[in-house]
């Protein structure tokens, strides 16, 4: 298994080169040469397994033996969901009126990137160890990313982690699991810029092809082939959680709604899908819906500005991630990627060539939520259920009320079920809890973190944030 930039300006590279890489030379993402395809009866074999088995039977799949041997891989995978705190790592609730709730925040900072980052992590320390090497980790965070990515990593002597989080774009726990962690690999810069604007310091300096090579640059952001590759475990796993029977003439059917703002998970989805998972997609976002204009009428193009959402984490507007889903929707064509991306990149805008446009609304539905919209999903999922949504899990329960049984009745969705995936905890939301007029249910690890002491770097508008982010990482490897 090979892997190669959806730009093709980059030779291939194997999984552990993925692994170590941000963007790829040449700007692209790095993408598997070849998706793999399943057949009906290896899924009817891993429709009984654990969440953490069909981790590690799906990155058997992607990461060569020869690599990482299959009993070390199990090992690794195990050691990284060994700090989740639900026995099943990954939890499906059912309520009422057929909504399904896939918890995929059970891990040390409640939120989803703790999956795939643990296992992330767990790949880094298995090569780092082996080649008696050193990292530097850049991280842009909308909220999550960065204290997954801080949790992965922290007090190892093989890794310097930098993180740059959007000042006030954050919830205060957001912000708080990242600032307190005291550790001397652990660099936190507190940047006034929105989400958008951290991901650009972070690709000038990857862009320097000299610099990321002598310090050893790498991203854990979503940019990082191994976290998708652990987040197509979700949709098979929500896929056989749904699923009444795969024994049926064909296998059915299950609608899977992905709260989307970078675009990971919902890449992940489309992967799923073309190894023959056979699920609907449905993409959805808030205000920042560049995402669901894109599916809806092929304008992939920016607003005026990013909005503050009450489900922050997706307040997004460049979700780097589609460049992935138009190669993979292309058929592989890297020319047609490069051309439209550097057009995108000049004038952030692009209208997409309309086969592609098909291709895209043909793979996935979408839908955008107001705070109105989120809120009232929140109150009604509260009222029916006495169960706490969290803002981005509410985008996704919107969808789901906003789509009864009486509309879907009328159509072949009659039939199938639906799993709406859940980000993250209600816990890291308060403000948004005591919008909807719900009360916060606080766990005491979250409680403590607001007497702790914290350490950040503050990047104010009008400095270089990535001479900063240079001159930090050059004294950082003075000390090595």
């Amino acid at each position: 298994m090979e892997y190669v930039s959806t730009r093709g300006g980059t030779r291939a590279v194997d999984f552990e080169g993925a692994l170590f890489s941000g963007y790829a030379p040449d700007g692209g993402l790095f993408m598997p040469q070849h998706i793999p395809s399943l057949d009906r009866d290896t899924l009817q074999r891993w429709s009984s397994l654990s969440y953490p088995e069909l981790v590690k039977e799906l990155c058997s799949l992607f990461v060569p033996a020869r690599l990482v041997p299959r009993n070390v891989l199990n090992e690794l995978i195990d050691r990284a969901f060994s700090r989740f705190r639900h026995k099943n790592v990954v939890h499906l609730s059912r309520l009422k009126d057929g909504l399904n709730v896939l918890e995929l925040w059970h891990g040390v900072t409640y939120a989803f990137k703790d999956l795939s980052l643990s296992c992330t992590g767990q790949f880094l320390q298995y090569f780092l160890e082996k080649k008696k090497k050193h990292v530097n980790i850049l991280v842009g965070t909308s909220g999550d990313t960065g204290s997954s990515a801080i949790e992965s990593v922290r007090g190892q002597k093989n890794v310097d982690i930098f993180v740059l989080l959007p000042k006030g774009f954050c919830t205060q726990i957001q912000e708080l699991q990242m600032t307190t962690v005291i550790e001397d690999n652990v660099h936190v810069f507190a940047a006034h810029g929105n989400s958008d604007e951290i991901d650009e310091p972070i690709k000038e300096l990857f862009a320097d092809v000299d610099f990321a090579g002598k310090y050893n640059l790498m991203s854990l952001n979503s940019v990082n082939w191994s976290r998708i590759m652990v987040q197509i475990a979700h949709f098979f796993y929500a896929y056989f959680q749904c699923t009444p029977s795969l024994d049926t003439t064909q296998l059915p059917m299950v609608e899977i709604v992905v709260p989307t703002g970078g675009g990971g998970n919902i890449t992940a989805g489309c992967i799923a899908q073309k190894m023959g998972l056979p699920i609907r997609l449905i993409t959805v976002v808030n205000s920042n819906d560049i995402v669901h204009r894109t599916v809806q009428h092929g304008d992939f193009s920016l607003a005026e500005s990013v909005k503050a959402t009450l489900a922050s984490a997706m307040d997004i507007q460049e979700p780097y991630n589609m460049e992935r889903i138009l190669w993979l929707l292309s058929g592989s064509d890297s020319c047609l990627i490069k051309t439209l991306m550097e057009q995108f990149n000049i004038s952030k805008r692009l209208k997409l060539p309309e086969d592609l446009h098909r291709k895209l609304s043909e793979t996935l539905g979408s839908c955008s939520a107001s705070d109105q919209d989120i809120v009232g999903a929140m109150r009604r999922c509260w009222e029916e259920n006495q169960y706490l949504l969290c803002p981005h899990s509410a985008v996704a329960a919107h969808y789901h009320y906003s789509r009864p049984r009486s509309f879907l009745c009328l159509s072949f969705l009659s039939s199938i079920p639906r799993c709406c995936l859940a980000p993250a905890s209600a816990a890291k939301f308060q403000d948004a809890l005591l919008r909807a007029g719900l009360v916060p249910q606080i766990p005491p690890e979250i409680t403590a973190l607001t007497a702790m002491e914290t350490r950040s770097t503050p990047l104010e508008r009008g400095q270089h944030w990535a001479q900063v982010l240079r001159g930090r990482i050059e004294a950082v490897a003075q000390q090595w």
